[in-house]
């Protein structure tokens, strides 16, 4: 018995000894933990052997005792935590708590309490009534949950019960899965990665002519890589693409690939991190192909052929002008409120994509590069939330106030009707008669003011307070008044609504910014929120350009530029410093000849006599005749130089870029983006992640390139089960936007599968 005492200390404590341990008793049913220690579980109790001796005995009810085995266990580090925890079916979070419990009240801290809730229910017949009137109104789970005094996850679970789910509070979910309602606990067993669906006699059929397209067909499998990537389809469904495409587009000649499999493709790939047809070569063809419901994604030559041939019908903007419609019309994140008369918020900004190639492109000013580069101009228009709406190619060198005014028309098409819509703007597009222009056409201005302004009464300022959608307050000093703008020399005025604010500088002062705008109806507070928000428009900029290729060139042929296209003459702008320069040589001459006279009619020290010759006289002015007859040359030679030149005296041979298949480009990476960033709305606003405001993009990354089971056992159902997310947290969530999407009642294109999102539970690590 010594003997073994100082070998149950060696094994304890890492002394080594001669002898080896006892085995694990021979008990059938004994789970082993760990290399030392063995548990017994039955009807009487349980069991606890260290090296073959009974260490710890306790009856079945006595769930003190049983605890306290646990956590001593894990004092003397008989097997590790992890492994303790699963062996009494607990997480490793739980033993940790029962080990603070001990620790701070002794053995009675680890009573277990009552289950169910401490009191009451909040969820009354009432309150669930009224959250669902709440909610109808387009509130969010959390600001529902704040109007009414509960949780979101008590929000979400009344509106579960008023949907006529059957569930009651305290009903426990599935243990196999979270984010389903399904009443089935077990699972079929799925195999892992099996043989894609054989489509070799579709592909013979295509080769031969015979085949419009190959249909998706799914095959069940289990982690399946980019599984993630069916949670888009829901939101992807809402941007129009698809639906669109069909309408203006049609079909794609015969073929394998269909029009929907090459779209979806391009977008996963975008969603995926790789929008450019190039990226199809580092994603593994049979992995996309699953998602597609193919036996492989198509290649590089196929994506762009197929491309090709789309933009070679001209449509393309067709396609952005109806997604366009889709967008504004059916979408809830486009600003109009309908109290104050506006159809929707829009925001209009110029975005310069820079060209390194070799042919003869335009140059154009950069705001970012700071200086001029050969590159393609591009109008962009955003709706509230700065999600891109529309995209036209302007031509080089257009101005904003130009693109403006080409752009109306084309709004008031997409909004439909003859409400007034609200559009923003930086100080680019400054011009009063465009203001005018734009408010007779039943367009409200949203801008900055630009040049310098007269401070306002610092008694006209008073508090302006906004709470956007998300239910977040905001509050400014501002002052709103009116100001009159001229027209031009006529004497003509155009009189705007005015906010002032007070911003403080860098020397630790303040100044005064005005807004300017055409609206009447909209608060203060309302008009200030939307000219900040404007700078979602260029996170979009910058967030595109990292993730979704912005500024890629997608196709590298041109066309001849038109030759008769009028464009400003350069030679008029250097004819015109040559005439500033000449003004102020001039103007130093007459000086300088000024004080030469001035000093030869002033007599000496001494004397009143002056004497002035013509030779001297001229001599002194000599200098500016020459001056002022080098100025009536310059500016003779700045009013004979035409202002606008045709483009092929000035640049013969200019070409342009290939402007369909980036309009293409553009509006399958703006489905693609307002896909994910419907997804991290839907995390914001329908879980309960805690950190959610600030990494709901995130979240949304990480579960579209997880992996996950395609489960095709139920009858008109394609289930996807997602893998668990390293964190317990993450995985609670997406089970939320997984119960969410299902509701959706969303079809996989091409099919009449109808889409369910599952997640599995996350299993203890055995390094926890």
């Amino acid at each position: 018995m010594k003997e073994h005492l100082s070998l149950l200390k060696g094994g304890m404590m890492g002394v080594m000894t001669a002898q080896l341990p006892l085995p694990v008793p021979m008990i059938a049913g004994a789970a082993h933990v760990g290399l030392a220690v063995s548990l017994v579980e039955d009807g009487d109790g349980g069991r606890v052997f260290i090296h073959g001796e009974l260490a710890y005995v306790w009856d079945a009810p006595d769930t003190v005792t049983r605890r306290f085995t646990a956590v001593k266990l894990a004092d003397i580090k008989a097997a590790s935590v992890a492994e303790i925890a699963g062996a009494f079916g607990v997480e490793p979070v739980t033993l940790w708590r029962w080990r603070q419990l001990l620790a701070a009240e002794g053995v009675a801290g680890l009573a277990p309490e009552r289950m169910g809730p401490k009191g009451p229910s909040r969820l009354t017949g009432t309150v669930m009534a009224e959250i669902v009137a709440l909610r109808a109104t387009g509130l969010s789970l959390r600001a529902v949950g704040a109007a009414v005094g509960v949780s979101e996850f008590s929000v979400r679970r009344a509106l579960v019960l008023k949907a006529g789910d059957g569930n009651e509070p305290g009903t426990p979910e599935p243990t196999n899965t979270v984010g389903t309602t399904s009443a089935t606990v077990t699972q079929p067993v799925l195999p892992v990665l099996p043989a894609p669906v054989d489509r070799s006699g579709e592909r013979a059929a295509a080769r031969a002519g015979l085949l419009e397209c190959a249909a998706p067909a799914f095959a069940p499998a289990a982690r399946v890589p980019l599984a993630g990537l069916f949670l888009a389809l829901p939101a992807l469904e809402a941007t129009g693409l698809l639906a669109c495409s069909r309408a203006t587009f049609g079909a794609l000649p015969d073929g394998f690939y269909g029009l929907d499999s090459l779209l979806l493709d391009a977008v996963f790939r975008a969603l995926a991190g790789e929008p450019r047809a190039e990226g199809a070569t580092r994603f593994d063809p049979e992995a996309l192909g699953r998602v597609l419901g193919l036996d492989r994604a198509p290649e590089v030559k196929t994506i762009r052929r197929k491309l090709t041939h789309l933009a070679g019908t001209g449509k393309a903007d067709e396609l952005i002008t109806a997604m366009a419609i889709k967008h504004l019309g059916t979408g809830s994140a486009n600003g109009g409120s309908g109290e104050d008369g506006l159809a929707a918020v829009l925001y209009v900004d110029g975005h310069v994509r820079a060209y390194q190639g070799t042919k003869k492109i335009g140059k154009v000013h950069s705001t970012r590069l700071k200086f001029p580069v050969p590159a393609t101009e591009e109008t962009w228009v955003s709706d509230a939330a700065g999600a891109p709406v529309f995209v036209v190619l302007a031509e080089p060198g257009a101005a904003l106030t130009g693109e403006l005014r080409r752009l109306l028309p084309s709004l008031r098409t997409i909004i439909g009707d003859e409400r007034r819509v609200l559009v923003g703007f930086d100080r680019g597009g400054w011009s009063p008669a465009l203001f005018k222009h734009m408010s007779e056409a039943g367009f409200d201005v949203l801008t900055w003011r630009k040049g310098a302004t007269t401070d306002i009464d610092q008694r006209l300022f008073t508090t302006a307070a906004h709470t956007d959608g998300h239910g977040e307050a905001r509050s400014w000093t501002a002052a709103d008044t009116h100001v009159d703008l001229p027209l031009g020399a006529t004497g003509e005025v155009f009189r705007m609504r005015q906010i002032s604010r007070i911003v403080p500088t860098r020397g630790g002062g303040t100044r005064q910014i005005h807004i300017l705008t055409t609206t009447e109806g909209l608060p203060a507070g309302e008009v200030i929120y939307r000219m900040g928000s404007r700078w979602r428009q260029e996170n979009y900029f910058r967030y595109a350009r990292m993730h979704f290729a912005l500024d890629s060139h997608d196709a590298y042929a041109s066309t001849d530029d038109d030759a008769e296209r009028s464009v400003p003459n350069p030679a008029k702008k250097k004819a015109y410093q040559q005439v500033l320069a000449a003004r102020a040589r001039h103007g130093q001459a007459k000086a300088e000849a000024d004080a030469a006279l001035l000093a030869a009619r002033t007599p000496l020290p001494g004397s009143n006599e002056v004497t002035v010759t013509s030779a001297a006289h001229n001599a002194a002015t000599a200098p500016l005749w020459d001056a002022e007859t080098a100025l009536e040359a310059a500016e003779a030679a700045h009013q004979g130089s035409p202002a606008r030149v045709r483009l092929g005296d000035l640049a013969p041979g200019q070409q342009v870029l290939d402007t369909q298949v980036k309009l293409l480009s553009h509006a399958i990476r703006m489905a693609a983006f307002n896909t994910a960033t419907t997804l991290a709305r839907e995390v914001r606003t329908n879980t309960c992640y805690a950190r959610a405001a600030e990494e709901a993009h995130t979240l949304a990354r990480q579960a579209l390139t997880g992996s996950g089971d395609i489960d095709t056992t139920q009858p008109g159902h394609l289930t996807i089960r997602l893998d668990p997310f390293p964190t317990q947290r993450a995985t609670t969530a997406i089970a939320e936007l997984c119960e969410h999407l299902t509701s959706t009642q969303t079809r996989y294109p091409g099919t009449d599968l109808v889409l369910r999102y599952e997640i599995k539970n996350k299993k203890p690590s055995l390094t926890d």
